[in-house]
């Protein structure tokens, strides 16, 4: 680092220079020897230190060689040596050594990877109950002399490590994976411990990518009993993943060895890959990177943070032995890498890398299972986007929920997994993506068939993870976003069974709760929006209190009300995609814009009553106020959704005028009646729509005057 090249831009040039100048400073402590990699005890050496010199900055921390079998749940495996210990200052990669000897003859793998864990007891095989690991990682090395497996470093890979059974599933997290063999992306069953998975897997960078997953080792197995099932490289002759290869016996070598960098620096704060920061008023967000250091040579550390082909560099010197960085970033469709460098006298090294971090707008979905929006009929893919993110699990599962504590890029049609955010809301954020240019993050936390008492807080325990409450309040803690909520939507009531003064009085209960935990440190505070369901319970829309309860809770509460009319993709109780969630994402967008975003206001309201009364002398017509002049318009067939109320007579036309008016002709004099009631219909049928095609909201109750 004596001369700087001439090709540098002349801004990172003057920071390389502040930064040389820094470290000419004397130092704050006396100097130590760099951390030495301590020789493997006797029998560690292996195959990997042999031929990979990358492994040579790895202390061998575990090794094991691994039995025919084994049953180790909730037991520590007998491992040949255990030097976890001696890891004091922590560490920045982990390393991973397979060496088999069977069939095809000697083989080995050396993969190494950024940190995923600072818990020592959770770099080998996971045996104890709660260890899950199921996560990509942006910076796997990978050296082995096995055909098939790609070499190289700063691959893509992904971890599944669980001491539990699994099914093969797919979180859809993984471009190609399959949901019908056991491959990368596989979904661990969080309540039925005993069988185990122990893979590493390569994988497509971004989730649209072409290249199919190839696993680099698997031991699985190890918390039952049959015998262990293993190998280097994908199965080819079953299953991928080498589940149920029960193929321990083939080798005759089956040793592991599991290996740790010792840190130079330790972090106190520091992003997630993928990380999404809310943006301030400013249009952006600073993101904080501090620490202390664990070796005094190092003087000054250095950020490096790029986007769009651009890099800046930012240095912060070491003083008694901390340091904080705190670079700006812009929100937009721009996502940033960040490379933090240790540097002083006799060492430079990266010690952290975070990948595809973006700032932008967080919303929460939240609710039943329209609220969940799974696929039915027809699937949301084409509308996921890179700069679309979510944080851990929507799982129901206590477990699962708290081992998933990393972002994910937001996925539309599967549910309780990672990322999932559902199919109306990754239609919504779409759009807010392609029209306001902001990424957005989801954090969806609908649970299907749940009355309103299932959502409520536990005042007592707020972040109880046995709660619905308790499991979405603790993800939105842990991913940094809890005071940053723009805006929450809920789809809830077909389980109250138009019991409108229990769903009243349990939404009026979560509202304050939200409105105590969400948005605080958002001008104003988040905004909040509840659609009207189209049934209550699903396949009945000839009960009405609870929905229009709903319908006045705009009036009441000062929430927002969404309407589910005018869908025709209904089944009676859920939605397909088209002329279903995809066009309640539509509408989702138009009202959200409107309010948050400064987007049109003409064509965006629900049509909604204000008033009704009779327009001629023997009372054989009503007309419907409005609250909005936007023009409607009236599908032929209308009126059959319309009742009079206290009276026999039917509606049998039903016309729009200008000024925000419904006029409903009547069958004769509605002698008697007391008001006027709109019932809307299950499935498909005629509809009275604005001009983003909202359907007029359900009501009873408006008396004629």
């Amino acid at each position: 680092m004596s001369s700087l090249p001439a090709s540098l831009p002349a801004r990172v040039c003057a920071t390389l220079a502040a930064t040389l100048a820094l470290m000419s400073m004397p130092s704050i402590a006396s100097a130590s020897a760099e951390p030495s990699v301590a020789s493997a005890p006797t029998g560690a050496d292996t195959q990997c230190e042999a031929n990979v010199p990358d492994a040579g900055g790895f202390t061998p921390v575990l090794g094991i060689d691994l039995p025919a079998s084994a049953n180790w749940l909730n037991q520590t495996p007998q491992y040949s040596f255990d030097r976890t210990a001696d890891l004091t200052t922590g560490f920045d990669r982990v390393g991973y050594c397979l060496e088999l000897d069977g069939p095809n003859g000697p083989q080995w793998v050396w993969t190494s990877m950024e940190a995923f864990t600072t818990d020592t007891h959770r770099l080998g095989l996971p045996t104890m109950s709660g260890q899950i690991t199921r996560q990509r990682v942006d910076d796997l090395d990978v050296r082995t002399n096995v055909p098939g497996v790609t070499t190289g470093t700063g691959q893509t890979g992904y971890l599944e490590m669980w001491p539990n059974r699994y099914a093969s599933g797919a979180s859809t997290q993984v471009a190609n994976a399959s949901s019908q063999t056991y491959d990368a992306d596989d979904s661990v069953n969080g309540g039925t411990l005993g069988h185990g998975s122990f893979q590493v897997h390569q994988i497509g960078p971004t989730r649209t990518s072409a290249l199919t997953p190839k696993t680099v080792f698997a031991v699985n197995g190890f918390t039952q009993s049959p015998p262990l099932s293993m190998g280097i490289g994908t199965n080819a002759s079953g299953q991928p993943d080498w589940t149920f290869a029960n193929n321990a016996n083939n080798h005759t070598t089956r040793r592991l060895t599991v290996y740790a960098r010792p840190d130079l620096v330790s972090l106190t704060a520091a992003p997630k890959d993928r990380e999404l920061y809310p943006r301030d008023a400013a249009g952006g967000a600073s993101v904080p990177v501090s620490g202390r250091v664990t070796d005094n040579r190092v003087k000054v550390v250095q950020l490096w943070v790029s986007t769009g082909g651009r890099s800046r560099v930012h240095a912060a010197p070491v003083r008694n032995g901390a340091f904080t960085l705190a670079p700006r970033i812009t929100a937009g469709l721009h996502a940033y890498d960040l490379r933090l460098r240790a540097v002083g006298a006799g060492v430079d090294r990266e010690v952290a890398h975070w990948t595809d971090i973006v700032s932008g707008d967080a919303y929460v979905i939240q609710g039943q299972s329209n609220a969940q929006a799974a696929r039915y009929v027809g699937d949301s893919a084409g509308e996921e986007s890179p700069y679309l993110r979510s944080f851990g699990s929507s799982t129901t599962d206590a477990t699962l929920s708290g081992a998933d504590r990393v972002w994910h890029y937001a996925t539309g049609d599967v549910t309780y997994q990672s990322g999932s955010a559902g199919q109306w809301a990754i239609r919504m954020g779409r759009k807010m993506v392609d029209t306001y240019k902001v990424p957005v993050a989801l954090i969806n936390g609908a649970h299907g068939g749940q009355p309103i008492a299932f959502f409520q807080r536990n005042d007592g325990d707020p972040d109880a993870i046995a709660t619905n409450y308790g499991r979405l309040r603790q993800r939105l803690t842990a991913a940094g976003i809890l005071g940053d909520i723009r805006g929450v939507l809920f789809y809830q009531g077909e389980s109250d069974n138009d019991n409108a003064a229990v769903h009243v009085a349990g939404f009026t209960s979560l509202l304050e709760d939200w409105r105590s935990d969400f948005g605080a440190n958002i001008p104003g505070g988040s905004k909040y929006y509840t659609y009207q369901v189209r049934t209550s319970p699903c396949g009945n829309s000839t009960t009405i209190n609870l929905r229009d309860a709903q319908r006045r809770m705009g009036d009441t509460l000062g929430v927002t009300v969404l309407s589910t009319n005018g869908l025709s993709g209904h089944d009676g109780c859920h939605y397909a995609w088209v002329d279903g969630y995809r066009e309640m994402g539509d509408h989702t967008f138009a009202v959200v814009a409107r309010d948050l975003y400064g987007g049109p206001s003409a064509g965006v309201a629900p049509p909604n009553p204000q008033s009704a009364a009779f327009s001629n002398a023997d009372h054989s017509q009503v007309t419907v106020q409005l609250r909005s002049t936007d023009p409607l318009t009236v599908d032929p067939g209308s009126e059959a959704d319309f009742q009079i109320d206290g009276s026999t007579v039917k509606v049998t036309s039903v016309a729009y005028e200008a000024g925000g008016k419904l006029v409903l002709t009547l069958s004769g004099p509605a002698t008697g009646a007391t008001g006027v009631s709109y019932l809307a219909h299950l499935r498909s049928g005629p509809w009275i729509t604005n001009a983003v095609g909202a359907g007029l909201l359900a009501f009873t109750g408006i008396r004629l005057d």
